[in-house]
């Protein structure tokens, strides 16, 4: 029953969360709307800061459990962005919260984890130098983040499955010229 309980929480949250901004949702608000009193509410959750936090991170973790390994990020990129665009008010009320700090701790997290995770699974056995495959990493998580961070600022009006995908073919065959550079460089000693 807990379980049932602590989801009921997080549904109505998010439900109101779609609804209106952070800072006009209270504990009141979430236990009236899923039936439960408050000792229910701080029995799972310390304070909404707390559960935001958390029910951010869950959605992370799960994207990550889906994708153990990455041979496509325009795959990866579909699953965060159908998420946000599922719950785009709540994404963007977030966004434009005093929890900002906290979504983007996990949404550079998302974007750590997806790029590190392609780049093992379709360079894993590539013999190249640690500090390019990192600065490589970097590049990429960079490019990610700056994208997601511009269109939540942008209030996710633009279309950025078909930007995100004309990006990734444009720039097709460009991580496997760096690596091939990197082990070029590496074989005739000019690093």
């Amino acid at each position: 029953m807990p379980g049932f309980t602590k989801k009921a929480i997080r549904d109505s949250f998010i439900k109101l969360l779609n609804e209106r901004p952070v800072n006009q949702i209270t504990v009141k608000d979430i236990v009236e709307d899923c039936g439960i009193n408050r000792n229910s509410f701080y029995y799972h959750y310390q304070d909404m800061p707390s559960m935001i936090e958390e029910i951010i991170l869950d959605e992370v973790n799960s994207i990550i459990r889906r994708y153990p390994t990455i041979d496509s990020l325009e795959d990866c990129l579909d699953v965060v962005i159908s998420f946000a665009l599922e719950n785009r008010r709540a994404a963007l009320h977030l966004y434009h919260s005093s929890n900002r700090d906290v979504f983007e701790q996990y949404l550079w997290r998302v974007c750590d984890y997806t790029v590190k995770t392609y780049f093992t699974t379709v360079f894993g056995e590539c013999p190249i130098r640690e500090s390019d495959r990192n600065c490589i990493i970097q590049y990429c998580k960079w490019m990610y983040f700056g994208a997601a961070v511009d269109w939540l600022n942008g209030g996710m009006r633009d279309d950025v499955r078909t930007i995100f995908r004309r990006i990734m073919q444009l720039k097709k065959g460009m991580p496997e010229e760096m690596v091939r550079r990197s082990m070029e460089d590496e074989r005739s000693g000019k690093i």
